[in-house]
Parts: C-alpha cells; structure tokens; sequence
C-alpha cells in the first residue's frame, strides 16, 4: 500500500491544529506545518503557534525551525518538505501536512511552476512606486492585469503584489495563468480534508482568539521585535498592526480592532484559495468521526 499524506487545511483560527493531533494520535503519525507564518522562532503568540504540551503530545516539523531574518520561499519549502517524507515514509505509513497557506500546501502536493526570473529594472521601478506612492496604485494596477489573483492574493503583502505586477508585465500573461500547478505524480497517496464553521461561528472565534493573544502578552512580543520590523516575516497581521500602535500611530483599541478586520478578510482569502481545490473534502471540525470514515473510505 501506498503511504498517505493527509492534508488538513482551513483557514485561521478554525481548529486545524487540536484536528491534526487528534488524527495524529490516532493514527500514530506526525505533523508537518504549512502555515508559513510559524516557521519562525521569535513568533509565538501572535500567529497562534502550537503550545509546549501540543508540540510533546505529537512530533512536528517545519515549526520554528527558521529565524525571522533567514531568506526561506515556498519553492524551498517545498524540497525540504519532500526530502523530509522520503525518509520519513520509509518508517511510517502516514503523515499529516496542516496548515492555512494554501501556496505552500499546493507546493507540496502539486509542485511549484517555474516562473520568469525577476527583471531587476522593473522590480526597481515597482519598488519607487510603492516608496513613493503606497500599495494602492499597486493594488489597482494587479487588479487590472490579473483580476483572478486579485481575489485570493494578501493584499497587505507588498512582495506577493509586486511579483505578480513583475510577472505579468513580463510574459503579457496573468500571473494566475503561470501558476496552474499540474500534479506531479509522487511515490504517496495524498487525502485532503477541509475545516470550515458558519461565517458568524468563525469570526467570533477569531475575535475571542485576538482578545487571547492580547492577554498572553501579544503587545510585549511584538515590542520585542521592534528593531526587526521591517524584515518581511513580520509584515503580517497581528505584528504590523500593534507596531502602528507602539509607534504611536493607533490606540491600542483600534490596533485590536484592526487585528480581527484584516484576519476576518485574511480568513476569507484563504477559503477561496482552498475552495478551489476540488479534492478536498469540507467538514465542520467538530465532525471528527466523519473525518475518520471519509480518511478511511479513502485509504
């Protein structure tokens, strides 16, 4: 029989994680991550990495194994991932990838597509545009080449816009279009499983998780930080709102309240990229005995 990989994917907040060692405790197998924002070290608290006890009850990888200032991609990930299951299935029969980056998981189970190398003078220009003008006219200007993209890129993220913006002036085509990843056939079986929740049901979650975040001390880290904030590991939600607060920009209040808008549409985002996935199966995280028939029907 084939090994399996079995993929939990979802977006943030949604209970990825106690599913995942609650699968993998049953099937007595470990857990690699695929959410990108927990590679690194120094994040904790404010990209909700596994506690202690979560990461002694199961083994994990790729789980603050890089430093916020080490240069890391998705097509690295990539080989590291399946290097890392090629000896690993030779003493187990599964493993369970999870996470809410949804490029990242697609690397693993589809492959990376090659893409033009960057042209340094358009890349220089992009740049002066965002220097000097902000995301805006850069948002605006992906939108109308690549509409497609638009809708699932993180548009807070100025290097995932600016190299799609690179990309298609560069070929004449759309980003969206360089990207349809064709599976590669690999030596294991892959199951993939989707976490969703009632939209109302999420969002609750996700703004009691923030309140959570603030309690454990999510400021304190984020001040920590503050001497690397420009580096792009930290140009995420949750780290660049409260940055706006220390540099005295926002209240604390509305910094909060910023955390939970941009993860809601964060959250979002992420649904629609899996959405389009039609080999994932959706359940409500709650269903776990239907998740165990669905892995077992397709074993």
């Amino acid at each position: 029989m084939k090994n399996k990989l079995i993929v939990i994917a979802g977006p943030t907040a949604i209970g990825k994680t106690s599913k995942a060692i609650q699968l993998a405790q049953s099937l007595n197998c470990e857990i690699i991550s695929a959410d990108s924002r927990q590679f690194y070290k120094e994040l904790k608290i404010g990209v909700a990495a596994p506690s202690s006890e979560e990461l002694n009850t199961v083994e994990h990888h790729f789980i603050g194994h890089l430093s916020i200032a080490d240069y890391y991609n998705v097509s690295r990930y990539e080989q590291d991932v399946l290097q890392f299951l090629k000896s690993y299935f030779e003493l187990h029969q599964h493993a369970i990838l999870v996470g809410g980056s949804g490029l990242y998981i697609d690397a693993v189970c589809k492959g990376i597509d090659e893409l033009p190398d960057p042209d340094e003078d358009l890349r220089k220009q992009l740049k002066d545009t965002f220097i000097k003008e902000g995301l805006v006219p850069l948002k605006l200007q992906l939108e109308e080449l690549d509409p497609e993209y638009y809708q699932i890129v993180d548009l807070n993220n100025p290097n995932r816009i600016l190299r799609a913006i690179e990309v298609c002036i560069s070929t004449g085509q759309t980003y969206t279009s360089l990207r349809q990843n064709s599976a590669k056939s690999s030596d294991f079986k892959i199951v993939k499983i989707g976490l969703d929740r009632p939209r109302e049901e999420l969002f609750q979650i996700i703004e009691a998780r923030v309140d959570k975040m603030i309690e454990l001390g999510l400021v304190e880290e984020v001040k920590s930080l503050d001497q690397f904030k420009e580096l792009n590991a930290l140009n995420t939600v949750g780290y660049k709102e409260i940055f706006n607060y220390l540099d005295g920009e926002w209240s604390l209040d509305k910094a909060i309240e910023k955390i939970k808008t941009h993860t809601r549409r964060y959250a979002k985002r992420q649904l629609t990229w899996f959405r389009k996935d039609e080999d994932i199966k959706w359940f409500h995280p709650d269903d776990m005995d239907e998740i165990i028939e669905h892995f077992i029907l397709e074993s």
